[in-house]
């Protein structure tokens, strides 16, 4: 993975860092000295979940038990953790005296999320809210003039203070969240003012006559962009070990099933190093990708992903039937940006 930067985890990575960093409370009186925690997870990754602090120490794993099911009682520090199920994170606010229960299919992981008992309403909004933050268009954001951004970024700020006034929301909880609150907006801040520009750069590709590539493919053969004249084109640069990118999967999957039979072919483009072709094509074959499957000569370094100046992933781009780029940095499946706009081109 080197040094490369995954988009479609930033805004989860931000609100990670933000409210972790805020640490854990340990001087508060509790009424119990213990809390209890109950998960249950359809096609689960593994028979073990984890917590880690806000110095990503791990604090506590739990195992499955015979049914399944994960559940322990534990002594907590209030705050926030990320829990984690070997594959993907989700972040939880614990307080002893908690009974909470979590119900989630691995495979669908952050929008199926719900949490009930004893300590649901906190554990509820910071799902809804990480939602929230991975539907946020952040590439179209990027690109846009600061004045346009600050409009966007200040009420995304303003809804989130407002959904804590609801009274029955612990204060602790509270307190932490109107400080990740504001930690958020800064680091977004932060984020824009230094790629900008580059964001900018990748949209110069627009209506260009896009780069082409000439890949294997998975079912066999190699395939050219030629391949597709007539069609638009929806690519998708991922590779196997990408978290951020294996979660747009279910998305993509439905996008796939929803412009079936519609002018337009939606390609996967790997750039898995050369020594993890057989975790490729293996990967392709165990989740059942649908789309076109192409594994990138060179990955990193093919000349189309250069030419594109792809130094991050996943990355998205839709090309017209006639081979011009129409964005250069499109929006993701899991954003409902992307619907709108196929929507426009194909209905």
């Amino acid at each position: 993975m080197g040094n490369k930067i995954l988009n479609a985890g930033f805004m989860k990575k931000i609100f990670l860092v933000a409210i972790l960093f805020l640490g854990s409370f340990d001087g508060f009186a509790q009424q119990k000295n213990f809390m209890h925690f109950e998960a249950e997870i359809d096609n689960k990754f593994g028979d073990v979940i984890s917590f880690f602090d806000f110095k990503n120490k791990l604090v506590k794993t739990i195992k499955a038990d015979s049914n399944g099911v994960f559940k322990d009682t534990m002594n907590v520090a209030t705050g926030r953790y990320a829990l984690s199920d070997g594959n993907e994170y989700t972040i939880v606010f614990l307080k002893n005296g908690f009974d909470l229960k979590l119900k989630l299919d691995a495979k669908m992981f952050d929008e199926s999320i719900v949490y009930t008992g004893k300590g649901a309403d906190e554990n509820n909004l910071l799902a809804q809210n990480t939602l929230q933050e991975k539907n946020m268009d952040i590439e179209s954001l990027l690109v846009s003039d600061e004045a346009d951004f600050l409009k966007v970024l200040d009420k995304k700020k303003a809804d989130d203070l407002k959904r804590l006034e609801d009274k029955k929301l612990d204060s602790v909880f509270v307190d932490i969240q109107k400080k990740a609150v504001d930690e958020t907006y800064n680091a977004i801040v932060e984020y824009y003012k230094k790629n900008h520009d580059a964001f900018l750069a990748k949209n110069k590709m627009n209506n260009v006559v896009s780069p082409s590539f000439d890949y294997e493919n998975h079912k066999g053969g190699k395939t050219k962009l030629e391949d597709f004249k007539g069609k638009y084109v929806y690519i998708d640069v991922w590779a196997t070990w990408c978290g951020p990118c294996r979660a747009e999967i279910p998305s993509l999957k439905k996008m796939e099933e929803l412009y079936h039979g519609k002018n337009i072919v939606f390609v996967s483009i790997s750039v898995d190093v050369d020594k993890d072709h057989e975790k490729w094509k293996n990967f392709v074959n165990e989740k059942q990708l649908g789309g076109v499957q192409l594994f990138a000569d060179k990955n990193w370094n093919s000349d189309f992903m250069m030419s594109y100046g792809i130094n991050s992933i996943p990355r998205f781009i839709l090309i017209d039937p006639n081979g011009k780029v129409l964005k250069a940095n499109a929006s993701r499946p899991s954003s409902p940006q992307l619907k709108v706009e196929l929507d426009k081109l194909l209905n």
